[in-house]
């Protein structure tokens, strides 16, 4: 009887040790190579072109303020013609609606790593 519990020890010791963490590992490289899969169909993706919002209509100013802003002639946008000397944008900038709602950049294909 002891020579089964012994086993029976052994076996329970071999699957806590080895297979559990083996089965582990497995279930992550499976979620993991779908996420990679999923990653690899967005960079297929052709990029959304960049378009410049105009903050002037969105903020609703009128033709004379458009003449003396600086951002409504540039080909920036708004926040970064606004941008301090250090870097850092405008705490107006920060909160306005313009920057919030405007989309993320995409990479241009000759850029991207492959």
């Amino acid at each position: 009887m002891e020579t089964v519990t012994s086993l029976l020890a052994i076996l329970v010791g071999f699957l806590l040790r080895l297979v559990i963490p083996i089965a582990g590992t497995v279930v992550l490289i499976y979620f993991l190579r779908k996420l990679d899969a999923r990653w690899q169909a967005e960079a297929e993706r052709p990029p959304m072109p960049a378009q410049k919002v105009e903050c002037w209509k969105m903020k609703g100013c009128s033709p004379e303020q458009r003449k003396n802003c600086a951002a409504a002639s540039s080909p920036l946008p708004c926040w970064q013609v606004f941008r301090q000397p250090n870097g850092y944008l405008l705490e107006e900038c920060i909160s306005c609606k313009v920057f919030i709602d405007t989309p993320t950049p995409a990479l241009k294909a000759e850029t991207r790593r492959i």
